[in-house]
């Protein structure tokens, strides 16, 4: 869910921040703070033309910077400007390692310089979270009103199952910008593991009254409506989604199936056939289709699905397709049809309750007691009941066959 929000607000902050290097590295050689600095950016300012720099970043010709900058760096390594101007050109080319060196020996001048900082954690997230964290709670410790530094401390406590520790950092990043949809994924994520789900609709519903075609808000919003039971809930941000063209398997998914508990069968087959459509090809769309299909009494549509989710099943769902396959028949009345696909499904899973079944249909639909006896008496040495239906059906078995099965052939 968070990912479709990183690209767009990643590249504002980027472009942000790196104009905010110059004003952060500038700064001490303008005000004489550091001396060091000061001299070296002054000897070394001819060496290299600012403004070209700044338009091959703007103008995102990142390789050409990098070209550009690095003879110039090879003889300044200690340029702050330069390293700054380096670091990011080859954050942008995907050079992680080439950028962390560069902002490593800007931490080297300033220890504290927070565009530094914030672009190692970003290097340091996915492979180094320890490293990561270090980074994170030294951004919140030199800005406590920022809110990005507690949101992504709380992402890494929520990474590695720390997931009290982040929701104290998101409930900070929420007071100090409850309009950042980022911290709105986050928070809410943790908020419906806890169940706190009318939290979660007081946050979205607030949200959504400033941007109503949000698609995270409007996921956020159908997941919280299913998950709760709330499933009327789950009409208004899920239409949305549908007439938007989201492409997203989970949210759809819950509107499906917010449709099939409300009974609107006709609704849940639309939004799976919207899926479909969009090349949301998953087993479980076929299937949760087949059953709204099955509801309206549309077995042989039903049927049809069933065998394409069949197709694409693992175990152990595949377990599912086969008992809906075999119900399906029996309520067209194809007893014999049933049977197979029951039997199927013993072959593979193995679960004594089928055999039953089958014996029950031979025994009461096809009048088939030799074929019935068979199923019964290899029932009779499987069974092993779990629920008040398993032993009364072992009970009947046993007093009504079990004393045959001395004369089994």
């Amino acid at each position: 869910m968070r990912d479709d929000l990183i690209d767009s607000d990643m590249k504002k902050l980027l472009s942000f921040l790196v104009f905010g290097m110059v004003a952060h590295w500038e700064v001490p050689a303008q005000s004489g703070d550091t001396q060091g600095v000061a001299v070296q950016l002054t000897s070394t300012r001819a060496l290299y033309d600012r403004v070209a720099i700044l338009n091959y970043i703007q103008n995102q010709e990142f390789d050409e910077a990098i070209a550009y900058i690095a003879p110039i760096l090879r003889a300044d390594s200690g340029n702050a400007t330069l390293l700054g101007y380096a670091g990011y050109a080859y954050f942008e080319t995907e050079d992680y390692r080439a950028a962390g060196a560069c902002y490593q020996r800007l931490l080297g001048i300033d220890s504290n310089n927070i565009p530094a900082l914030h672009y190692l954690l970003l290097i340091a997230m996915n492979e180094h979270p320890a490293d990561a964290m270090d980074y994170a709670r030294r951004l919140v410790a030199l800005e406590k009103d920022r809110a990005p530094w507690w949101r992504m401390e709380a992402e890494l406590f929520a990474r590695i199952n720390q997931r009290d520790s982040a929701l104290v950092y998101y409930n900070q990043a929420y007071a100090l910008a409850p309009n950042d949809i980022r911290t709105i994924a986050g928070l809410a994520d943790l908020l419906m593991e806890n169940k706190e789900f009318d939290r979660v609709d007081s946050m979205v519903d607030a949200a959504t009254a400033r941007d109503s075609l949000n698609p995270t808000l409007n996921k956020l919003a159908v997941r919280s409506a299913y998950l709760s039971k709330q499933y009327s809930r789950a009409v208004v941000p899920g239409e949305r989604l549908v007439r938007s063209d989201e492409p997203s398997v989970q949210a759809l998914t819950s509107l499906a199936l917010s449709y099939y508990e409300l009974k609107a069968f006709s609704d849940c087959i639309r939004v799976c056939e919207h899926m479909i459509g969009l090349g949301l090809t998953e087993e479980s769309v076929f299937y949760y289709e087949s059953r709204a299909w099955t509801k309206l009494g549309q077995y042989r549509t039903s049927d049809s699905l069933l065998r394409i989710a069949l197709k694409m099943a693992v175990e152990p769902t595949a377990e599912w397709y086969y008992f809906d396959l075999a119900a399906n028949h029996e309520a067209l009345h194809e007893y014999r049809e049933a049977v197979a696909s029951y039997d199927t499904a013993y072959y593979l899973f193995r679960d004594p309750t089928v055999l039953y079944t089958c014996g029950r249909i031979c025994e009461t639909e096809l009048r088939d007691m030799g074929r019935a006896r068979r199923y019964y008496l290899r029932y009779l040495e499987v069974a092993r009941p779990k629920t008040k239906e398993e032993r009364e059906a072992l009970a009947y078995v046993r007093k009504r066959w079990g004393r045959k099965q001395a004369s089994r052939p």
